[in-house]
C-alpha cells in the first residue's frame, strides 16, 4: 500500500530521521497557515499524490513570501497533475505539503528494498539524487551503489560505512548519516516495507542530512500488523474498481486492454495475460479470484470486469483443484443471469469436475464459449475482440 508523502515523513519523524519543518494544507489558507508557522521564507509547496515526478509536472513550486504561497497554492490545488507515474490521465491533488527551505549543497538518492534474486534487503544509493532512478541506472548505472543486507543479521555499520563512503560525504556529515542509515532501515523492517525511498536527501551547508523527500511503500499482505498504516489509506489515490475488488476480497488490478480475465491463483493470471498477448490481444485486467472462489464472488468479478467500458470479450481461466469446476460453473453461469452479460465469455477449465462444470455450461442456455486449451481459449478471444 502506497502512503502520500507527509505520511511517510510522520514516520520518519517518528524514527528519528531528520525532515524539514512542514505541515500538510487542504486548502489555500491552511497552507498559509503552515507557511506562517515556519519562520520565514522561502518555503516550497508540494502536491500530494501518490506519483513521482511531481516538480516536472508543476506540482512543485518555491515561495518566497506570503503571497507566492497563496498564489502557489491556487494553482496546486485542484489541478490534475500529469507526471510520468500517473499516466495521462493525471491525478486531482487535494492536498500540499508546505516546508521550510533549505540551505542545499548537494542532492543524493537513497533506498532500500527486497532483493528477491538474493533473499536479502538492499540499499540502493546514488550521488545523482533528484533525478529519475531509472534513467541514472540507464545511462550511468555506475553511479548507483548497492549494498546488500542479510535480514537475518541486520544491518551492520560497515554496511553504513560502504554506503557513505560510496556517496562521498564529507567526514563531518558521517555521524548523523549513519544514524539517518540505521533509523530508516530499522523502519523498513519494522512495517514490513516494500520500498523505502528518499530523493533526494540533501546533504546543507552545514553538513546535515535531511530527508527532503519520502516514499513508503508497505507491503499490503502485512497490513493487518500495521492498523495505523491502514488508517494512512487515501481511496481517492486508487482505481475505484480496485477498491471495490477489495471489499470482496479479490485480488484486481485494472489494466487499459479489451479482455477481462478471471482466474483462480495469481501464476496462472500472469501466464493468461501472457497467452492472450501473444494471441494479439491485451488483458483488461488481473482478477485472481482464488482457490476457494465462491459463486459469490465469481459474480462479484464478473461485476467489476463488466464496469470497465473497454472490454469486449472476458476468458475465464479456472485450473479445478481447491476450488472445484463444477461450482465455478455454477457461479458463472448465476452471475451471466444477474449481470446480463453483454459481451462473449470464452471458458477454459480443467481439473476437479470438469466433466460436470462442463455440462453445466451446457445445458445453460447461454453465449458461454468452451475452449479445449488455454492456447485455444486466448486465440477465440482474441478473434471475438479483434
Amino acid at each position: 500500500m502506497k502512503i502520500h508523502e507527509y505520511q511517510a515523513k510522520e514516520l520518519f519523524k517518528k524514527y528519528g530521521v531528520p525532515i524539514p519543518n512542514g505541515g500538510v494544507a487542504f486548502s489555500t489558507d491552511e497552507a498559509s497557515s503552515v507557511a506562517e508557522t515556519l519562520g520565514g521564507y522561502p518555503v516550497v509547496v508540494k502536491a500530494q499524490i501518490h506519483a513521482g515526478g511531481r516538480g516536472k509536472g508543476g506540482g512543485v513550486k518555491l515561495a518566497g513570501s506570503a503571497a507566492e504561497v497563496k498564489t502557489n497554492a491556487d494553482d496546486i490545488l485542484g489541478m490534475t497533475l500529469v507526471t510520468h507515474q500517473t499516466g495521462p490521465e493525471g491525478r486531482l491533488v487535494k492536498k500540499v505539503l508546505v516546508e521550510q527551505g533549505l540551505n542545499i549543497a548537494s542532492e543524493l538518492y537513497l533506498s532500500i528494498l527486497p532483493d528477491r534474486a538474493t533473499a536479502k534487503n538492499i540499499i540502493m544509493a546514488s550521488e545523482a539524487g533528484g533525478m529519475d532512478i531509472e534513467a541514472v541506472a540507464a545511462e550511468t548505472p555506475e553511479k548507483i551503489i548497492k549494498v546488500l543486507v542479510d535480514p537475518l543479521t541486520g544491518l551492520q555499520a560497515y554496511h553504513c560505512c560502504e554506503v557513505a563512503f560510496g556517496l562521498n560525504l564529507p567526514a563531518e556529515a558521517m555521524k548523523p548519516f549513519f544514524k539517518l542509515l540505521t533509523s530508516l532501515y530499522r523502519m523498513f523492517c519494522d512495517y514490513d516495507c516494500s520500498l523505502v525511498e528518499i530523493n533526494p536527501l540533501v546533504l546543507t551547508a552545514e553538513n546535515d542530512v535531511i530527508a527532503l523527500d519520502a516514499k513508503v511503500d508497505v507491503d499490503s499482505n502485512a497490513l493487518f500488523r500495521h492498523k495505523d498504516i491502514l488508517e494512512y489509506r487515501d481511496l481517492d489515490e486508487e482505481d475505484p474498481l480496485e477498491v471495490e475488488a477489495s471489499n470482496y476480497n479479490l485480488n484486481y488490478i485494472n489494466l487499459d486492454g479489451n479482455v477481462g480475465n478471471m482466474v483462480n491463483g495469481a501464476g496462472l493470471a500472469m501466464a493468461t495475460m501472457d497467452i492472450i498477448k501473444m494471441a494479439g490481444a491485451d488483458p483488461a485486467n488481473f482478477l485472481d479470484v482464488g482457490g476457494g472462489a465462491s459463486a459469490e464472488m465469481v459474480e462479484n468479478g464478473f461485476r467489476i470486469i463488466l464496469s470497465d467500458p473497454n472490454v469486449k470479450g472476458i476468458l475465464i481461466n479456472i485450473f479445478g483443484g481447491i476450488l472445484r469446476c463444477d461450482v465455478l460453473a455454477t457461479g458463472v453461469v448465476e452471475a451471466a443471469k444477474k449481470t446480463n452479460i453483454a459481451v462473449p465469455v470464452v471458458v477454459r477449465m480443467e481439473g476437479t469436475n470438469v466433466e460436470e462444470g462442463r455440462l453445466i455450461l451446457a445445458e445453460s442456455g447461454l453465449n458461454l464459449i468452451t475452449a479445449v486449451d488455454l492456447k485455444d481459449a486466448a486465440e477465440k478471444v482474441a478473434e471475438i475482440v479483434a
